[in-house]
């Protein structure tokens, strides 16, 4: 656990130099595909002639958030003005994973913890930062899937899924490794250094 947190207190210190608070794009309704991107309109037609049909680009799916290693870490920058609206998401969040069925979401719960940092984000942001410790390997971490999983009324779905994206500004995530430092080569714990001075 101690290595873990130091883990967060260096990633927190270079959260200014990295990307981990790039933007993100408007987010979607939970179950919903963002809207598809349209392709570049041609000049209009001469007059008398039929408009052609403009194409447009196929929709994406969203990125399932997976981790591929045992420690995971989620980063939410948040709203200084919407730390509530995120904080009562969080406990519809919370609720969802500890009453659902699914077998893997309850994995998933079972090692899913949220801290807000104490220091500012940049921009005067708050960041939350979720620990998954460990990861269940390549199951998905999507907020909209567990949410809708645990709401099927869409109203209350909706009114969930506004408190997380009218306050949440970006995000990034973390698969972290646990780092065995190798002993050193000449020397054994405890033995004493050799005096230089000394002859054999």
């Amino acid at each position: 656990m101690r290595s873990v947190c130091a883990a967060i207190g260096a990633v927190l210190v270079l959260i200014p130099a990295t990307a981990v608070v790039a933007q993100q794009p408007a987010t979607p309704a939970p179950g919903q595909t963002p809207s598809p991107t349209q392709a570049p309109t041609a000049p209009p037609p001469p007059v008398g002639q039929p408009t052609p049909a403009q194409p447009v680009a196929p929709a994406q799916a969203p990125q399932p958030r997976t981790f591929t290693a045992p420690v995971g870490l989620l980063f939410n920058t948040v709203r200084a003005d919407r730390v509530e609206d995120f904080e009562r998401a969080m406990g519809y969040l919370q609720a969802a994973l500890a009453a659902s069925t699914n077998e893997r979401v309850r994995e998933q719960a079972a090692s899913w913890r949220i801290f807000k940092a104490t220091e500012g984000a940049p921009g005067g942001a708050v960041l939350y930062v979720f620990l998954l410790d460990p990861t269940v390997v390549g199951a998905d971490y999507s907020l909209g899937r567990i949410l809708a999983d645990a709401y099927p009324d869409q109203a209350k779905l909706q009114e969930i899924w506004k408190l997380y994206s009218s306050s949440v500004t970006g995000g990034s995530l973390l698969n972290l490794t646990p780092v065995k430092p190798a002993p050193p080569a000449t020397t054994k714990p405890g033995a004493p250094a050799a005096d230089p001075t000394e002859k054999p």
